[in-house]
């Protein structure tokens, strides 16, 4: 893991914060448990690795200057395995570092928005406009959308307007970072606007959960043709099994993502499709 280093100012401005724990804890109360509870952990047993990811959390969490805050705290806790790049921290995975995703999966994103994977999406795009349904904090909208990619994003409840137990309002932090619009919105898209779109589906709900499959079926019966999904593998945490169901059937994949970076206990990736018919 590289070394991080903060100029004078900004580390006297959080060690100021942090000397204020009623502050702190008011003001970045999110921040303030992670840093309380991770210290309790087992932890892979590389103190200055950790302590290094935790100041990048303390940093970037707090209003560090960054365009993709999630991907600067975990990049430089990426390594190559088998089974393709994982944020695996200093050990590999640890308790400690699966409380970390925790507290950066509601924050940001359940998936990472690593920027070659973005760039990915983007160019698999080639122009189109970006249909994301189940967008969360729309943190891969604001990435995309960064890119220059005109991204519309819905979610059946949008953290900005309804309680998302997935992704809770708190101090010290965005609720969205793209409009994300109610999924009732979606009726006031013509078929021809859902057609000349690129459906992304980054981390449907699974368990049976339809939304993925009806957001398909949805699409497809409007004519669109190119469908990116960032997720899990059929019978993983994400997609119901009718969604696999009508990939198999009536789609084909154009490409995976050879440079997706996961977490460490996850088997999530990102695929291109388009309509085989």
């Amino acid at each position: 893991m590289t070394e991080f280093r903060l100029s004078p100012e900004r580390r006297n401005a959080l060690s100021g914060l942090l000397g204020d724990e009623q502050e702190f804890r008011a003001a970045y109360p999110a921040v303030a448990d992670y840093l309380d509870t991770a210290a309790r952990l087992p932890g892979s047993g590389d103190a200055a690795g950790e302590q290094a990811f935790d100041l990048r959390l303390l940093h970037f969490m707090t209003g560090g200057e960054s365009a993709d805050p999630y991907w600067d705290i975990v990049a430089p806790a990426v390594g190559a395995r088998s089974d393709g790049r994982r944020v695996v921290g200093v050990g590999g995975g640890s308790a400690r570092l699966a409380f970390a995703q925790t507290v950066l999966q509601a924050a940001y994103s359940y998936a990472v928005p690593a920027p070659e994977t973005v760039a990915w999406i983007a160019d698999g795009c080639a122009g189109r406009r970006v249909l994301e349904i189940g967008a969360g904090r729309g943190y891969w909208a604001h990435q995309l959308a960064e890119r220059g990619v005109e991204v519309i994003a819905f979610d059946r409840e949008p953290p900005d307007g309804r309680q998302n137990i997935w992704f809770p309002e708190g101090a010290g932090q965005r609720t969205t970072w793209h409009r994300v619009g109610d999924l009732d919105e979606l009726g006031d898209l013509s078929p021809e606007h859902w057609a000349a779109s690129v459906l992304f589906l980054c981390w449907p709900p699974g368990w049976d959960n339809p939304m993925a499959s009806q957001s398909l079926a949805a699409y497809r019966r409007a004519g669109g043709d190119r469908v990116i999904y960032v997720g899990e593998p059929r019978g993983g945490k994400t997609g119901d099994a009718a969604f696999f169901a009508a990939l198999a059937a009536e789609w084909e994949v154009v490409e995976e993502d050879s440079k997706f970076v996961s977490w460490w206990n996850l088997n999530d990736s990102a695929w291109c499709y388009r309509w085989a018919g």
